[in-house]
């Protein structure tokens, strides 16, 4: 029988400490609330935590850059309310190309000015030069649109306020590849725009344009990484809910929920090593961080509203494959590798190498990103000196990958061997040369370890699939139509570092009508 928590009933009880979670949880005990946080993991940060190898490798398990992290910008915004603003700070990508895009004769520096990267692309496809600056112009003009949207925003509002979201109303059903065509951009200046795919982990034939275009000038506005690596953002957040009273209670797996009538008032867990360890929890109101989907399903469908339900009914994003390594007795930056990511394809078609990997587990001409923080930041803590992180990462189809580990563990070994392969002969071939003569270290992570490290259903990276369907006004939000319970996740808000702390500060806001990203709640 699980053992009832004897402790005070907090005002908070959260569910999970991915970045959503967290970052609510940090704004409301510096506010004086009480809080409380259940993780099943051993550690907090969801798919933001860094795990450690060999004692002096550490390696973020999924994050790589991040944006809006500027003065009187989201992050900014949240560090400043929690008084973090001077301690956890960020180191700016090369503003002359944060990412270097790299396909069969043609390479792209994407720099932060835009009027840079449009006179780059003319000068690669001189006879597409005025469709390209016209592109460009309606890509920023489509996102200052999105920006300026309120986070209440439905289909009626934007209808009612036609005038000026234009391009939200004519969009809002397209795809990248869409925009494209209508702009008639050639295939290759399209794959340059689009190589960043990884960030999306969809192609441009399925992409939402409003998803592309949030984050491609977001990027462009500044692309950043933390002075001292994310483990110490993490750890920043923890601290703040520690130092105000809060708790976060580790390994502990919420098995059931605790419903009276159409209230939530606690939760059933389960240790997740121990599993004849029982508890129960309640709170005064419930922040569930768990996606949501997955969370209504176990609390039962018929316990929420038909608008809420349709909501829910959204695909998962695809999942990854990434590869963690270590080189020494090289240094990278002789290589062309530096203060940006590099993102590599051996085929111009995005559409047709994504199906290629994602449909047909077809690696043979792949596409992949590649990412060095150790030049991005002076802190050298994450490994030793004389040894430089270097990381991989592409899709990967998680149906598959989950029957052949069940079918045969031996033919998943040799498919994570493949692709890795696939990924480091291109290194070799194109940028080092016997590239795996130096490496120290390596591990593969596939879409069955997102799913058994992270909780995520699927394996998915990004919560609801990024698609126009998925990425528009009226999307899940954090209403449930539960009293006292609240969705705080990338699909009930946006997904990447940026969104999900945004989602935890718009909630906060909601709750307390406390503004943290300047708005006016009145």
């Amino acid at each position: 029988m699980p053992n009832s928590q004897s402790q005070t009933v907090p005002d908070y009880l959260i569910l999970g400490s991915g970045l959503a979670g967290l970052s609510f949880a940090a704004l409301m005990a510096k506010a004086g609330k009480q809080v409380k946080v259940l993780e099943a993991h051993e550690f907090a940060g969801g798919y933001g935590h860094t795990f450690v190898e060999g004692d002096k490798y550490h390696f973020n398990a999924q994050l790589h850059y991040v944006w809006n992290c500027g003065a009187g910008e989201t992050v900014n915004m949240f560090l400043r309310k929690l008084g973090l603003a001077d301690a956890v700070t960020f180191e700016q990508y090369d503003a002359d190309g944060f990412d270097h895009m790299r396909i069969p004769g043609y390479e792209l520096d994407i720099p932060f000015d835009k009027e840079k990267l449009v006179a780059r692309l003319a000068k690669l496809f001189p006879e597409h030069a005025n469709s390209i600056q016209k592109f460009i112009k309606e890509v920023w003009r489509t996102a200052a649109e999105l920006k300026k949207l309120p986070e209440s925003a439905n289909i009626s509002y934007v209808l009612s306020h036609a005038l000026n979201n234009q391009r939200v109303i004519k969009y809002h059903k397209s795809t990248l590849q869409d925009v494209f065509n209508a702009y008639k951009l050639p295939l290759e200046a399209q794959t340059l725009l689009a190589l960043q795919w990884p960030d999306f982990l969809l192609p441009p034939n399925k992409l939402s344009f409003f998803a592309w275009a949030a984050l491609f000038t977001g990027y462009c506005r500044g692309a950043y990484y933390p002075t001292h690596h994310f483990e110490h953002v993490i750890d920043s957040l923890v601290k703040v809910i520690e130092e105000n009273g809060g708790e976060i209670i580790y390994q502990q797996k919420v098995t059931d929920f605790i419903l009276d009538n159409k209230r939530v008032v606690g939760v059933k867990t389960m240790h997740a090593i121990d599993r004849s360890k029982r508890q129960e929890y309640q709170g005064q109101d419930i922040i569930c961080n768990f996606d949501p989907k997955r969370t209504a399903s176990v609390i039962g469908m018929d316990k929420f509203s038909s608008t809420v339900r349709a909501k829910l009914d959204y695909d998962y994003s695809p999942s990854n494959f990434v590869a963690y390594c270590v080189v020494k007795g090289i240094d990278l930056s002789d290589y062309g590798f530096g203060r940006w990511n590099l993102f590599h394809s051996e085929q111009a078609d995005l559409n047709k190498v994504f199906d290629d990997m994602y449909e047909r587990a077809d690696y043979s001409a792949l596409s992949f990103g590649v990412t060095t923080p150790g030049f991005l930041t002076d802190d050298a803590s994450d490994c030793p000196d004389g040894e430089q992180i270097i990381q991989f990462i592409t899709v990967a189809n998680y149906q598959y990958f989950h029957d052949l580990k069940i079918r045969d563990a031996g033919a998943y070994r040799k498919m994570k061997k493949e692709i890795f392969d696939a990924m480091i002969n291109v290194i070799e071939q194109k940028y080092v040369p016997n590239f795996r003569e130096y490496i120290v270290f390596k591990m593969t992570g596939s879409p069955t370890t997102n799913e058994s490290f992270c909780g995520a259903p699927e394996g998915n990276s990004y919560g609801s699939n990024l698609t126009p369907g998925n990425f528009s006004a009226g999307r899940l939000d954090h209403r449930t139509s539960l009293k006292n319970f609240y969705f705080c996740n990338a699909s009930s808000g946006a997904p990447s570092f940026t969104g999900t702390i945004r989602t935890g500060c718009v909630l906060y806001e909601k709750l307390s009508g406390d503004p943290v990203l300047g708005a006016d709640l009145s």
